[in-house]
């Protein structure tokens, strides 16, 4: 049985790092990544890898996504945070690389890790 356990989030101020993990087990995946979704508002990408490393524009230069070896671990290093970076964070995993990341096209996904910034 296929599982995403993410763990990391929680409350933080404007500015500050919080570090967000997802352990995959039953299957090892070529492409995780981590999506996000905010209140009344639509899951959107954030970050991922697959043939490639991609960051959703609004995180560029802020965030970092890493693997392990084994890439049964992803990690998403969350740096500067902003109050509109307030979401509950989802890992999501596809068997096969990814070109487009796009929530239909992801295989499996975790419950979610909640992240709030104040201002």
């Amino acid at each position: 049985q296929v599982q995403l356990v993410e763990s990391g989030g929680g409350l933080v101020q404007a500015g500050d790092s919080l570090r967000l993990s997802c352990v995959s087990s039953g299957q090892t995946f070529s492409s995780m990544g981590w999506f996000r979704q905010a209140p009344g508002k639509e899951r959107e990408f954030v970050a991922g890898i697959s043939w490639t490393t991609n960051y959703a524009d609004f995180v560029k230069g802020r965030f970092t996504i890493s693997t392990d070896n084994a890439k049964n671990t992803v990690h998403l290093q969350m740096n500067s945070l902003k109050p509109e970076d307030t979401a509950r964070y989802y890992c999501a995993a596809k068997a096969g690389f990814l070109d487009m990341w796009s929530p239909k096209n992801m295989d499996y996904w975790g419950k979610g890790t909640l992240v709030t910034v104040s201002s």
